[in-house]
């Protein structure tokens, strides 16, 4: 495992699904030692019913979350050049990334999370992906951050 960073961003296309459960997931594994945000390339969907209900199930709250844009984040007053670290998840934000990262000395990671919106027949069915996705995403955070 490297060395953990101080603080880290993860991103996803809409900031509804991934990357706010990697955030809550992050929040839950390792509390308050790092400080952890995410985006989205757009905002253009509220946080994703599925995405809390899994979430949920494993004691992490993401009812709140509001989703946000790099843009807004950076309108807000959020320094995207102050993360030590940004994990993307899904190419779109991985190449906004790069483009942040490019003037600034971050770390970008890509880690390839499959996108579960729209995917399964049924309620029980896409539950069972966004779980999927969930476990995916917890998994890799407890490996890169212990």
């Amino acid at each position: 495992m490297t060395d953990a960073p101080q603080s880290v961003l993860f991103c996803c296309d809409h900031n509804s699904v991934r990357s706010p459960m990697a955030e809550g997931l992050m929040k839950q594994l390792r509390g308050h030692d790092i400080y952890v945000q995410s985006a989205g390339v757009k905002n253009d969907l509220d946080i994703d019913g599925f995405a809390i209900a899994v979430c949920a199930e494993k004691g992490v709250e993401l009812s709140r979350h509001r989703t946000r844009s790099f843009d807004e984040m950076r309108e807000w007053g959020d320094d995207l050049e102050g993360f030590d670290l940004i994990v993307a998840l899904s190419p779109a934000s991985q190449r906004r990334a790069q483009e942040l990262a490019r003037h600034a000395h971050i770390d970008v990671e890509y880690w390839p999370i499959m996108d579960p919106t729209g995917v399964g027949d049924g309620r029980e069915a896409k539950l069972a992906m966004y779980r999927q996705v969930r476990d995916q995403i917890a998994e890799r955070l407890r490996e890169r951050f212990g």
